[in-house]
C-alpha cells in the first residue's frame, strides 16, 4: 500500500454484505454471458480471420465491462481482480489481465467518520485518544487504508493500516463469485491448474486480510534484518494494534522512481540495487520466506543526510509484509538447484530441475528440451560467470552490466517466441507462479534504479556458502 498522500474520492460505506454483492456479481456474469453468446452465433459465418479479431475485440469489452462491474464493488472484490492481473497470464486471455490492471489505478478511499468507527470499536476510545489521527489517509487500496498518526505523550510518528469492514469475512464468497462471474462470461476454461491457482488466490487473500500474522512477520523480518543498516523495517506498536488494524512507526522516504532517487550518483544506485538483489537471494536461499508482491509502492528509498538521517547511508524502506509466502524446501531446492545449473552452464541439470517443477516433461522432444532449457538459462544474464556473452549494450565502461540497457525481459521473450516450446509448455505449479512474479519485480526494480553492476560476486556467495547470512557492506553515501 502507497505511504504517499494520494487525494481522491471517497465513499461512505464498502458492500460488503455477501448476498448484495453476489447479487450484483451475478447479474453482470448473466449480462455478461449473453452478450457473448449473442456475439459468437453472429460470428458464426465470418472467415477464420475475421473470426479471430471480432473474438478479440469482444474479449477486450467484455473484460472492461466486467472490471467496471468489479471496481464498483471495492473490497477484496477488486484485490482479487487485481491479483489475478499480476498472476493470472497463464490462465486468462491477455485481454482480461490487461483490463483488471486497470484496477490498480483505483483510489477511492472510506470516508473518515467510517475509519474512526473502526478505531474506536478495534481499540477502544481511550486508547484511541492517545493518538492525533490525520483523517486524510496518505495511502488507499481495495482491503484498507493508512492513516498518519502522531502519539500525544511523546511525539512518536505512527501509521495505523486500518482494514475496511467486512471485507476479511467477504473473501471466500468473494472469490466464488468472481471465478464464476469468468466463467458465466465465458472468459476462462476451468481446470485442474486452473483451480489450483485459483486456492493459490484464496490463500494470499486470506493471509493479506490476516493483519496479526502480518504483524508478526513484519516484527520478524525487522529482526532478521536488524544487523543490516540497508534495510528499514517499521516497528510494530502492538498496543495500537488488532485483527483488523496494524499500527507501526512512520519510516520516511522517496518512491523508488522519484527524482531525488534517480539524481544519486550511479555508485549509490548500484549499491541499492544490490541490496535488492541480496535481499531476495536471503529470501531465497536462506530463509524461504518471501514478500511476493512486486508493487513499488511497498518501497521507500531513505536518501543518506536527510531529515536527520546519520551520515553514510542510502537505505531501502521496506513496508506492507501482507504478501510473504513461507515455501519448503521441497519446492525451493528445484528452484536453487535451476540457477545453481545456470551458473555453472549444466543444461542437463537445469532441465532435471524443470522436470521435477513440472513445467517440463522428458517425454518432450529433445531440441525442445535443449531449448526451454536454455531459455531458462538466459535469464540469470546478469548473474553469469561467464560475461563474454552479454551483448554489447548491456555493459559499461568498468565491465559492469547495465540493468536497465540491457532489456533483457524483451530479449528472453523473444527467444522463447521463436522457439517452439509454446506448444509444449506446461502451467508450472502455483508456487512458481508466485515466484517468477517476484524475480521480474526484482529485476524491474534493479532496474528502474539504472544500476550498473555484476550481480555474479553476490549469487557466488549464496551458492557456495562463504558466510551466507552475513550482513554485507552498506550503501556508503
Amino acid at each position: 500500500m502507497s505511504a504517499s498522500r494520494r487525494p481522491g474520492k471517497s465513499v461512505s460505506r464498502i458492500k460488503t454484505g455477501s448476498f448484495e454483492r453476489r447479487l450484483s456479481l451475478t447479474r453482470a456474469g448473466l449480462f455478461a454471458g449473453t452478450r457473448m453468446a449473442s456475439h459468437m452465433a453472429t460470428n458464426w459465418f465470418s472467415n477464420r480471420e475475421k473470426r479471430e479479431k471480432k473474438h478479440r475485440a469482444m474479449l477486450s469489452s467484455q473484460a472492461r465491462f466486467l472490471v467496471d462491474e468489479l471496481g464498483q464493488l471495492k473490497g477484496s472484490v477488486v484485490k482479487i481482480g487485481q491479483v489475478m492481473a499480476l498472476y493470472g497470464e497463464h490462465f486468462l486471455p491477455d485481454e482480461v489481465t490487461e483490463a483488471l490492471h486497470t484496477l490498480e489505478d483505483q483510489t477511492t478511499s472510506l470516508e473518515w467518520s467510517a475509519i474512526e468507527r473502526v478505531l474506536k470499536e478495534e481499540l477502544g476510545t481511550a486508547r484511541l485518544a492517545e493518538l492525533e489521527v490525520d483523517p486524510e489517509p496518505i495511502g488507499a487500496a481495495s482491503l484498507g487504508q493508512v492513516h498518519r498518526a502522531v502519539r500525544r505523550s511523546d511525539g512518536l510518528e505512527l501509521v495505523l493500516k486500518v482494514q475496511y469492514p467486512g471485507v476479511a469475512d467477504a473473501v471466500d464468497s468473494d472469490l466464488n463469485a468472481v471465478a464464476q462471474l469468468l466463467k458465466i462470461a465465458r472468459l476462462v476454461s476451468f481446470g485442474p491448474e486452473f483451480n489450483d491457482w485459483l486456492e493459490e488466490v484464496r490463500d494470499m487473500m486470506h493471509r493479506e486480510v490476516d493483519y496479526r500474522l502480518e504483524a508478526r512477520t513484519t516484527e520478524k523480518f525487522r529482526e532478521m534484518l536488524a544487523s543490516d543498516p540497508r534495510f528499514i523495517v517499521p516497528r510494530v506498536l502492538q498496543e495500537y494494534s488488532s485483527a483488523h488494524v496494524i499500527a507501526s512507526t512512520y519510516e520516511h522516504g522517496h518512491s523508488v522512481s522519484s527524482g531525488p532517487v534517480k539524481e544519486l550518483p550511479l555508485e549509490r544506485r548500484s549499491a541499492l540495487g544490490k541490496a535488492a538483489l541480496e535481499l531476495f537471494f536471503r529470501e531465497l536461499f536462506v530463509w524461504g520466506e518471501i514478500q511476493t508482491d512486486p508493487n513499488f509502492g511497498n518501497y521507500r528509498i531513505r536518501i543518506a543526510g536527510e531529515e536527520g538521517e546519520g551520515p553514510g547511508y542510502d537505505r531501502i524502506v521496506l513496508l506492507d509484509f501482507g504478501a510473504v509466502q513461507s515455501y519448503s524446501d521441497r519446492f525451493l531446492n528445484p528452484v536453487r538447484q535451476m540457477i545453481q545449473a545456470s551458473y555453472e552452464q549444466d543444461l542437463e541439470a537445469v532441465i532435471d530441475g524443470g522436470v521435477k517443477l513440472r513445467f517440463m516433461s522428458l517425454d518432450w522432444p529433445r531440441d525442445v528440451l535443449e531449448t526451454f532449457g536454455n531459455v531458462c538459462m538466459s535469464v540469470l544474464e546478469p548473474l553469469a560467470s561467464d560475461q563474454d556473452q552479454w551483448p554489447d549494450y548491456a555493459v559499461n565502461s568498468h565491465g559492469e552490466y547495465r540493468w536497465k540497457q540491457s532489456d533483457l525481459p524483451s530479449r528472453v521473450a523473444r527467444q522463447a517466441a521463436r522457439s517452439a516450446i509454446s506448444r509444449y509448455f506446461r502451467v508450472p505449479p502455483k508456487e512458481f507462479v508466485f515466484l517468477n512474479r517476484k524475480l521480474i519485480g526484482v529485476y524491474t526494480f534493479v532496474a528502474v534504479l539504472h544500476s550498473e553492476f555484476n550481480g555474479e560476486p553476490l549469487l557466488r556467495k549464496y551458492l557456495y556458502g562463504d558466510d551466507a547470512s552475513a550482513t554485507s557492506q552498506s550503501t556508503k553515501a
